[in-house]
């Protein structure tokens, strides 16, 4: 792993120079002001949290920082010298590299070729692929990653995805690594090898910029945070000593009560009923379940657990090979996800970008998407765009879309905004089973909170709600009663009286032999 740095190693003093500075950098696009006179320093071994709601600024910054992007009006400065960060290639040769929320990763090629995608070693003007295949193993080894390099990343794992987007960064030399939410799809184990990783860089003087909305890994791992507002810097604080109500109230402006909402549960009919369900590659066995009207059912499990893949059977979206799914009484097996939604069951998925929304395409188009075939979006044969575009104005003001602007398209919205166009499907036709998978992953507080009520209204109007969340506190504040599952099966039902933190963990992996 080269992370040979172009300044003292180690060096992590209050006054050392900065790695990287910005000075009153701003960031325009077309009617919109992403950022806004910001300053920002990282010094050398320090691990910087720039925190703030979605839309607040930080992946515009760090997108400059990385090179991806380049500001308005303002000065960039590398080791205290101006510096013109003229695209990501330039960015690398100075040492500073970044992993993005989003991935970048080309499917079909092997991991080695991604990491070493437009930096690829030539032998005789041809690809020297033993080289490329040998300095992928190393790194990866280096990282304690266990993927294979000649594996193709349409084979991969989200979590592993995510640990080949990390390894990219350490192809170059490295003296500023820049993380977007690295542990969203990571385990347990997985965010525990990243963060002992991000122990042994900043030893070596490396600088990281991280950005993340979970305050235990920013006391874990964080030095500073700099909080943003509405693309403004707020303030620069202590990560270890400043309170989770002070970081609150500097990223809102406001003081934020409790996150989770109180939620009196009235479960009525049963509306799902699993029996036996297995799919084809294992992924779920014979797994038995039921959700009721009125309820929130949590679904709780490792990465790879078979919670999501559970659901995503019985939606339609994966093939089962044996047993039964019954909705509202009738077996749907077999059926596809199209007939469901007109069925009144709607999923949710857990990568909005991927697979819940069209990015490329507007705010409107992704919120009525479900409702196409709806009275109040058609006229006769034909689509109303009249009875469309006041349905989604209508749901955008609900949700409070931020810009409030449903004609531009999704790709340019934050990633709280982005899934609340996701969320907002939920409300195009009377739905009575709803599956919300990980649905506020890379989203801030106050989103969280928002989603939170969201979720809670559903249920006291009497939908069946489905919550899958590798968050666990998400799972025992917001359900009254948990599957656990473990490889495909599950591994326990908890009712609301059993729920608690120690009693989920318990069943996340094998259990002993009596």
């Amino acid at each position: 792993m080269n992370t040979s740095l172009h300044h003292d190693e180690g060096a992590h003093a209050q006054g050392a120079r900065p790695l990287i500075q910005t000075r009153a950098v701003t960031k325009d696009y077309p009617g919109v002001r992403a950022l806004d006179g910001v300053d920002f320093e990282l010094r050398p071994g320090e691990v910087h949290v720039l925190f703030g709601e979605n839309g607040a600024g930080k992946s515009t910054l760090i997108s400059i920082l990385a090179g991806a992007n380049q500001p308005s009006s303002g000065t960039i400065l590398v080791r205290g010298e101006e510096t013109h960060l003229g695209s990501v290639h330039e960015a690398r040769e100075l040492g500073i590299s970044a992993v993005f929320q989003e991935f970048s990763l080309i499917p079909q090629m092997t991991v080695a070729e991604n990491l070493f995608l437009g930096a690829e070693h030539a032998r005789y003007g041809f690809l020297d692929n033993k080289r490329l295949r040998r300095e992928a193993e190393t790194i990866l080894d280096e990282l304690g990653f266990h993927i294979a390099p000649d594996q193709t990343v349409d084979h991969l794992t989200r979590a592993e995805q995510q640990m080949v987007e990390i390894a990219k960064a350490f192809r170059d030399e490295l003296s500023v690594l820049i993380l977007d939410e690295p542990t969203a799809s990571l385990t347990n184990h997985e965010t525990d090898q990243l963060f002992k990783l991000i122990g042994e860089l900043t030893a070596r003087g490396v600088g990281i910029v991280y950005i993340t909305h979970r305050m235990a890994e920013i006391r874990r791992i964080g030095d500073r945070i700099t909080v943003l507002r509405d693309g403004r810097y707020i303030d620069t604080v202590d990560a270890k000593t400043t309170s989770e109500d002070e970081l609150v109230r500097l990223m809102t402006g406001r003081m934020v009560g409790a996150i989770f909402p109180k939620i009196s549960f009235s479960p009525g009919e049963e509306v799902l009923r699993v029996d036996r369900l297995t799919t084809p590659d294992d992924a779920v066995r014979d797994v038995s379940l039921t959700v009721r009207a009125g309820e929130i059912v949590g679904f709780a499990g490792l990465v790879g657990s078979g919670k999501s893949e559970t659901m995503q059977a019985c939606f339609g979206a994966r093939p089962a090979s044996a047993g039964t799914v019954t909705y509202k009484g009738q077996p749907i097996g077999g059926s596809s996800p199209g007939a469901n939604i007109r069925r009144g069951f709607l999923y949710l998925p857990a990568d909005r970008r991927t697979e819940g929304l069209m990015m490329m395409r507007s705010v409107r188009e992704n919120m009525s998407l479900a409702a196409l075939d709806a009275k109040q979006v058609r006229n006769g044969p034909f689509l109303s765009r009249a009875g469309e575009v006041a349905m989604v104005s209508e749901l955008a003001d609900r949700l409070n879309l931020s810009p409030n602007r449903i004609e531009r398209a999704v790709d340019h919205f934050s990633g709280g905004n982005q899934q609340k166009a996701m969320l907002a499907r939920s409300l195009t036709r009377d739905f009575d089973l709803i599956v919300f998978d990980e649905p506020t992953v890379g989203v801030d507080v106050g989103t969280r909170a928002s989603i939170y009520e969201f979720i809670a209204g559903l249920a006291g109007q009497g939908v069946a709600v489905v919550l899958i969340s590798s968050d666990l506190p998400e799972i025992l504040h917001m359900s009254n009663r948990a599957y656990v599952f473990y490889r495909g099966a599950v591994q326990a039902e908890l009712p609301a009286s059993e729920l608690t933190e120690e009693n989920v963990l318990s069943h996340f992996f094998e259990r002993e032999a009596a």
